[in-house]
């Protein structure tokens, strides 16, 4: 991590329960080549994964439900969130924790994945970046009930919705999750869905 555009970086740890939280101090040269001190905040949870799962016989697509403080506090009257199965990224890398995430979440035993692309979710403070996948699905890979993990005090329903249900959904603003939403019209554009 070095630029030559940022020197003096110094961090001070904030908090760290669930997550880590620093406030960094440091000084950035600008586009006009002047050197200005800055001072932010940064929020690491980690990295994380996130997979549209669709079944193309049957015209289907897996999604979960399930409550998020945060946008309880920021107006979703009841918390409940539309979103593809996703979580952060274990050590063992992104392919074994999206492959973990689909059965903890939705029940399905998936083995083959596809990766459409990585993104930054909220660069202005958080450090996290979502690796994407799509991966098919079908009814013989089905393993549990799914629901998610019980240890980490998961309560997610999940949801089989045809292809126009889900373009119903992202198109009446029902869906307003960011890393779905961009899944979605990924399989929009390559002609899936």
């Amino acid at each position: 991590m070095e630029s030559d555009r940022i020197k003096n970086l110094k961090a001070e740890l904030l908090s760290d329960n669930w997550a880590k939280l620093e406030k960094y101090t440091y000084d950035y040269q600008n586009f006009a080549g002047a050197w200005e001190t800055q001072v932010r905040e940064s929020y690491d949870r980690g990295n994380g994964v996130a997979v549209y799962l669709y079944n193309p016989e049957r015209q289907k697509v897996l999604l979960t439900r399930q409550f998020r403080l945060p946008t309880y506090l920021n107006g979703n009257s009841n918390g409940l969130m539309v979103e593809v199965a996703a979580g952060v990224m274990e050590p063992d890398g992104p392919e074994e924790s999206i492959k973990r995430e689909i059965l903890e979440e939705t029940g399905y035993a998936i083995t083959q994945i596809e990766k459409c692309f990585e993104a930054y979710m909220s660069p202005g403070s958080v450090t996290e970046i979502i690796h994407f996948y799509l991966a098919e699905y079908n009814e013989n890979q089905r393993q549990t009930e799914g629901g998610g993990a019980d240890y980490e005090s998961e309560d997610i329903e999940v949801l089989e919705w045809s292809y126009d249900r889900v373009k119903e959904a992202l198109t009446q603003g029902e869906i307003k999750d960011a890393k779905t939403m961009m899944l979605i019209q990924h399989a929009m554009i390559q002609g899936i869905i």
